[in-house]
Order: C-alpha cells, then structure tokens, then sequence
C-alpha cells in the first residue's frame, strides 16, 4: 500500500491536505483513491462499520491524525480493501495528474538521522585523513535533525545564506507509527509503518566548521530536509529483503544527469539494529522518522569532481530514486533577499 497526502494541483492556496492511497500497484501509480471519501462511502453502505471500528467512526483527515489516534498505518488497508469504484465519474478516484503531493508524514515529533552506509562513512573519513572508527561498526550511531523545516516532493530548497556548497544526501527514512521503548533489534521493524525518500541536505561548509567541534552537525544540516513522494508499506517490500536490507537501487540525478548510484540492501544496520538503538531507554513516538544515513557515492562531496564538477545552484533540479519507494523531485532556488 501507498499512502500519500494529496490536493488539487491548482486548487485554492492553503487547501487542506487529503490522505490518499494508490489505486494501482504501479511504481509510479496513474489514480489514487480519497480515503475520507472511500469511508464515508463504506459506512454509508453498511451504517454498523461506524459503530465497530474506530478506523470508520472518525473522519480521515491526515496520516498524522490517524497514527495519534493510536492506529497503525496498516489499519487503512481496510478502507482500500473495501472500495468498489463506482462505473462512471466517481468523485473518490482522484488521477495523480491532477495532484500536487506533500510530505508523508506533515509534523514528525523527531528526526533521528543515522550513518549506516561503510562506503560513504569511509570516505567522509578518509577525506579528514583518518580511518574508519572501530565503534562504528558495532554501534549505530545518529544525530536528531531540525523537524521545522520539512519539505515535500516538488518545494524548493536554497542554500543558507552563510554558504556557497549546498549539497544533497540520498537516504530512505522509516516512519515510526507505534509507541515503542527498549526494542529488541530482530523485532524492532514491526515498529515501522513505511519508508520513503529522504533528502539530508547539507552545507558543508558550514559543515565542516562545525564538525571540528566534534559536537556533531548543526547549521550545516538544519534547514531543510525533503521527504517523500509517499509511504510505501512493509509489505511491498517483502519480497525484495537482502541482508541488512532491500535489494532496491538508489539513484541521485542533478538536471536529468545520474549523479550517484548504490543498493539499499548495502547498509552496515538495518532498520530493526537503528531502531533498538534510538529505543534503548527513551520512547519512540508515533510519527518520528529514521533516516538510514547516506548510500555510498550518494552526496557530491563524494562524486563532485568526477560528476558535476561543483556543488548545487539555483536552477538545479534535484531527483532522489528509490525503487519501488518512487521520486523525489527538488527544485534548487536563489535564497529570497530580506
């Protein structure tokens, strides 16, 4: 299953979002149904679903409505399963064409970004003159990102205004949709809801200044991350399972140019190993986020010279791949004045 939040592509300014979820199982789906439309249609038919499931008494309204309410994202596979597409002009199917998408989930209560990928751990080392530590490759190490400057599929993003090296980070995120502490790391992905796309900006000027604090990223990260197009259930990846991972490739392209390329399925942890880490003696809410750290040869401060040749500009446009988890399209833009 697909989960997305939708509107009206040239609809009002500051419509509200709809939560909505893929009709075909296409990569790229062509129509996607209105959930809120999809119940109220499913309890109108049969008026005892209202009173028996939470999931049918409530309006649908965001995915972070629905998982505060204590429901997994599973739970709207019912609302799928139970939709019977009407023969002509039915007002529930909504064509993807006529859509503008936002980010999976709108208010995440945490970020937590790991570093899970040795070959682009390796180099970020090697680049300072060192070597990989020994603890990396025990302890799933993370920092906790800024949840104030979330950005979805197709917003813009700038560089700050302190730097001139703006730079993408090619990830996938997990979407925690239960509360969870202490998890044990073979039974921790049960705690997942979906993945997406994850964009870790960075600029690494401002960056590399903060890292010889040895504090960890600050300035350098905290002003935009970019997730989406939408979440993909654990289920329509099942099949695709290698190792610590997914064995799914993973794609940057800068202006239509592939610019980095690597597999999921070549993380050091997994989700299960990130996720006992973040749980171990704090809570884990519905609607945080784990991000899995950067694929190897995923950034220009890898690939730069032998790609692009430079870092980001306005007028770049910015597309992160995921297989089976879609695109994630950022237009790159001149820092408004003022």
């Amino acid at each position: 299953m697909k989960i997305a939040h939708v509107r009206e592509r040239h609809g009002p300014t500051g419509s509200p979002w709809r939560l909505a979820a893929a009709l075909d199982a296409d990569p790229l789906p062509s129509h996607w149904i209105d959930l809120e439309a999809a119940r109220r249609r499913a309890v109108a038919a049969i008026p005892a679903l209202a009173h028996d499931f939470t999931l049918f008494r409530q309006q649908v309204t965001t995915l972070d409505d629905h998982i505060g309410r204590g429901l997994r994202v599973e739970a709207l596979q019912d609302l799928v399963d139970g939709f019977e597409a009407r023969p002509e002009d039915d007002e529930a199917i909504l064509p993807a064409s006529d859509l503008a998408f936002g980010p999976p989930i709108l208010r995440p209560p945490s970020l937590r970004d790991f570093y899970a990928f040795e070959g682009h751990v390796r180099t970020m080392w090697e680049r300072r003159g060192g070597e990989v530590p020994e603890t990396w490759y025990r302890l799933p190490v993370f920092y906790f990102s800024n949840i104030s400057e979330l950005r979805g599929p197709d917003e813009t993003v700038w560089c700050p205004a302190a730097s001139q090296e703006l730079d993408y980070e090619l990830e996938v995120a997990a979407l925690v949709d239960t509360t969870a502490v202490d998890l044990k790391p073979e039974r921790a992905e049960g705690a997942i809801g979906g993945y997406m796309i994850f964009n870790d900006w960075s600029a690494r000027d401002l960056q590399r200044e903060e890292t010889a604090v040895r504090l960890g990223p600050a300035k350098g990260k905290d002003f935009a991350s970019s997730i989406g197009p939408w979440l993909v259930t654990p289920d329509e990846l099942v099949d695709a399972r290698s190792g610590t991972g997914f064995d799914l490739a993973m794609t940057a392209e800068v202006n239509g140019v592939e610019t980095s390329r690597g597999r999921w399925s070549d993380a050091q942890f997994s989700f299960g190993e990130m996720l006992a880490r973040a749980s171990a003696d704090a809570r884990l809410r519905p609607g945080d986020l784990i991000g899995s750290g950067t694929v190897g040869t995923g950034c220009l401060l890898e690939v730069r010279d032998a790609t692009l040749g430079r870092y980001l500009e306005p007028g770049d446009e910015v597309v992160l791949r995921v297989e089976r988890l879609g695109a994630l399209r950022s237009p790159v833009v001149a820092r408004a004045l003022g």
